[in-house]
């Protein structure tokens, strides 16, 4: 396949950034297409050299309207490989069926407004992480909530 036509569609590796606060709520996002799954931050990789973190910082601010950059960001360097649902399959190449996640995250002081990329989601909630680890449709993005419930380090009462 030429670089031309692999560029037509999405690049098979994306990031996962879990926000969250000190005190342990969880940012979590209704996508628009498919309104009973919540979310983290999600998106793909664009094609040439992005590195994985300039993608977690660039889908954060597009996503939330969050700025931070690759450097505030924290890599687990952790990669989840799925199965694409078949109903997404459509945006990769032929004979694609499996992604590659980066996964990263970014520890805020406070909740905070955020705003949603319409096209992309229809409105967020901050949760503390026992009910977003419920609520959130995929395992990868579960996986990772545990692992940060793991890692963390409660804060003050």
């Amino acid at each position: 396949m030429s670089d031309n036509t692999e560029r037509k569609f999405k690049r098979p590796e994306s990031v996962l950034v879990v926000v969250y606060t000190r005190t342990g709520k969880v940012l979590l996002l209704r996508r628009a297409d498919i309104p009973e799954f919540w979310q983290s931050i999600t998106g793909s990789m664009e094609w040439g050299d992005e590195q994985p973190a300039e993608t977690a910082a660039r889908e954060l601010r597009e996503e939330t309207g969050i700025v931070a950059g690759p450097a505030q960001l924290t890599d687990w360097k952790i990669q989840q490989r799925y199965v694409l649902f078949p109903q997404f399959r459509y945006k990769y190449a032929p004979g694609v069926t499996e992604n590659t996640e980066h996964f990263f995250s970014l520890e805020l002081p406070a909740e905070c407004p955020v705003t949603v990329a319409p096209d992309e989601h229809l409105e967020y909630v901050w949760l503390p992480f026992e009910d977003a680890v419920e609520r959130v449709f995929s395992w990868t993005n579960r996986d990772a909530l545990l692992h940060l419930m793991r890692q963390r380090v409660p804060a003050p009462a």
